[in-house]
């Protein structure tokens, strides 16, 4: 591997192997959804407890601040809308000389495995692969499933990751589900694992979160769990515990009420 492709892998996933993403990426295709209006202002508590951001050129030019930022992963791929026909339907919207311009330390796009579009977006895949290694530039494949959340199971999951790694992913990005480890498994590059949709309780998270990392990812992609939950300092210094601490999940919950409950006072 070359010294820029090290060094950047290196900006997002820490020394000990493990990394805490921090998704503000939603509006590319939900708009300005509940409480990342204002994206700038919704990360500015939490921002500290997390590696690496991952958002759009728009945001990242006009709500982060350059002289003050975590690594970035630049969301590149996009095209569709939630009230559209399809969102599956995507393009790489984001060119090679943006990425290096913005400084990014990595890239990220969509593939949706077994819909319409599914050559389409493995073929944008591949072709971003073969752009950004000339640049010592790390592509992670995130697998979306669109509005189908029934296809969030193992074996579609490990086919999916399976896929984007043999396409030249250097990380992936897939939701959890039981029997994680085939997912993890069958996969010979990094996984983080996507926060999909919020959870009932605290508990839940530190649950899913915990057994993806004792399964073999390697960190997380958590927005909205975070950033639309009612106390997201608490939130994101509990799953950073959970992440780099190796935090059972409730250690991870004594950890959230403990800040919680300072942040009342």
């Amino acid at each position: 591997m070359d010294w820029g492709m090290k060094n950047r892998l290196a900006q997002i996933i820490k020394s000990d192997g493990k990394c805490f993403f921090m998704p503000v990426d939603h509006g590319y295709f939900l708009g300005p959804t509940s409480r990342l209006e204002k994206p700038g202002e919704t990360i500015k508590s939490i921002v500290r407890y997390s590696d690496a951001l991952f958002v759009t050129r728009g945001v990242l030019r006009s709500c982060i601040d350059p002289d003050n930022s975590l690594p970035i992963i630049l969301r590149v791929s996009g095209g569709s809308s939630v009230i559209g026909k399809d969102l599956a339907n995507e393009s790489i919207t984001t060119s090679i000389e943006e990425a290096i311009r913005l400084n990014v330390s990595a890239v990220g796009l969509s593939v949706f495995i077994g819909t319409e579009y599914e050559h389409q977006t493995l073929m944008n895949l591949a072709n971003l692969v073969n752009e950004c290694e000339k640049y010592g530039i790390p592509v992670m494949a995130v697998t979306a499933v669109g509005k189908e959340l029934e296809k969030r199971d193992a074996r579609y999951l490990s086919l999916c990751c399976r896929i984007a790694a043999e396409l030249g992913a250097r990380v992936v990005k897939t939701y959890w589900c039981e029997n994680f480890d085939k997912v993890t498994n069958g996969c010979p590059v990094p996984i983080v694992i996507a926060g999909g949709p919020k959870c009932d309780t605290e508990l839940q998270v530190f649950d899913f979160v915990y057994d993806g990392m004792q399964k073999g990812a390697i960190g997380v992609n958590l927005g909205r769990n975070v950033w639309q939950h009612p106390h997201p300092v608490a939130m994101a210094k509990a799953l950073r515990s959970v992440i780099h601490q190796k935090a059972a999940p409730k250690e991870a919950l004594e950890i959230f009420n403990e800040e919680k409950n300072k942040a009342k006072k």
